[in-house]
């Protein structure tokens, strides 16, 4: 059994550094093969252990992350900033909500399950490789330092810096969780993108609503630009958003959540040394026009698990390179305002079949599939921006302080 706190033997077959997303997933999917020992590692209580999040994903059928989901959703709606709707279900695909603490017991609860496997509650401060293997050294809660040793470690902590980008954008955002005095919220149906709100001078804003219950919401504002607001500045646009767009009328904020994700060309490196990687955001899994990654975290941690089952230690690629090159084009056309963002999106959703959409924004959608989405675009100046791209130089970008992706 697992024994959380509890200082580690000298050496495991793999150490994960994180508790996020992508360190529960990797670890949860090690713990499958009794034959692998594996430590996660994950900060104490206290300034350094995140804030519960939101993790949303689209999948098919039922899946063994179902108990940790706490909503989900057959429709979809997308709202243009002239006030149309479209409403699209994108079956057999539904749009799944999960909160980290809920993952985050599912997770320790098949780790408890697997011999091999054990929870460390320490802060990590330095990975780094050694002979045959490497070793990370902790602070335990009651401040005594901690080494542990293993074959292969993989560190989901967040990078200092971001690596130089051609282009970089900031998907920021803060939400409410809201309870209504009466019914205003249709549980069946999640609004991805609500442009009816004012937008930015520069990238793009929208709302953007999870029914959990007719009376009970996750409301949220975020925008796609350069730099983040401060906190007083996105209440002031949840206030506008939740009253004079929504008009929910009377309402309770119960909890409130805020983050930052990096939109961006940027290639992350995979590897950090010879026996240390990096995974989830730190390893290039948010899809960068987009801001979703618990999707890509999913494949890659089932992708590492396998190949540490047969012997090989790699991290494969979260997005192909297609998918790569044309988020690397939108990105820039964004950022230099050659197209009209909330047109852009609402056009995307009322062009293309929505089972085909999600996929292609997940990256698996075939290159025919990819042309004719393209050609749904604004072809003129997604052409010129293509033509563009390569010859830009990267660059270093000022770093913000980021969040693991809350998708």
């Amino acid at each position: 059994m697992s024994r959380r706190g509890d200082a580690p033997d000298e050496v495991s077959d793999v150490v994960v550094v994180g508790g996020g997303a992508s360190g529960l997933s990797l670890a949860r999917h090690l713990a499958e093969d009794p034959s692998t020992t594996v430590t996660l590692v994950e900060p104490p209580d206290g300034p350094r252990r995140p804030p519960e999040r939101t993790w949303c994903y689209w999948d098919e059928g039922t899946g063994d992350l179902d108990e940790a989901v706490a909503a989900s959703w057959s429709r979809l709606r997308i709202h243009g900033a002239d006030g149309e709707r479209i409403t699209v279900d994108p079956s057999p695909l539904r749009y799944r909500m999960l909160r980290s603490t809920a993952f985050e017991r599912l997770v320790h609860s098949r780790l408890d399950g697997s011999p091999g496997a054990r929870v460390l509650r320490a802060t990590a401060d330095t990975v780094r490789d050694t002979a045959g293997g490497a070793e990370v050294r902790c602070t335990a809660p009651d401040g005594r330092t901690l080494t542990l040793r293993a074959r292969h470690v993989f560190d989901s902590r967040p990078l200092p810096a971001l690596p130089p980008a051609r282009t970089q954008l900031l998907q920021h955002f803060r939400g409410w969780f809201v309870r209504t005095d009466t019914d205003r919220f249709d549980p069946g149906v999640a609004d991805l993108m609500d442009f009816r709100v004012p937008q930015p001078r520069h990238g793009l804003a929208f709302g953007y609503v999870l029914p959990l219950a007719p009376d009970r919401a996750l409301v949220e504002y975020t925008e796609f630009s350069r730099t983040p607001l401060t906190t007083a500045a996105y209440e002031a646009a949840l206030e506008h958003y939740s009253r004079k767009t929504l008009e929910l009328g009377a309402f309770t904020v119960e909890t409130a959540e805020q983050g930052v994700i990096p939109m961006t060309d940027a290639r992350f490196p995979r590897r950090a040394g010879n026996a240390v990687f990096r995974i989830g955001t730190a390893g290039g899994a948010t899809r960068p026009a987009t801001g979703y990654t618990f999707a890509a975290v999913q494949r890659q941690s089932r992708a590492v698990a396998a190949a540490l089952h047969d012997g090989r230690a790699v991290v494969p690629r979260p997005h192909g390179r297609r998918a790569l090159a044309m988020d690397a084009v939108l990105l820039r056309a964004l950022d230099t305002g050659r197209i009209d963002g909330p047109a852009f999106f609402t056009g995307l959703f009322r062009r293309v079949p929505p089972e085909r959409l999600l996929r292609f924004l997940d990256g698996g959608t075939s290159p025919r599939e990819e042309w004719g989405i393209g050609l749904r675009t604004p072809i003129g100046p997604m052409l010129r921006t293509a033509v563009e791209v390569p010859f830009l130089p990267r660059r270093t970008h000022p770093a913000p302080h980021l969040e693991e992706s809350r998708r």
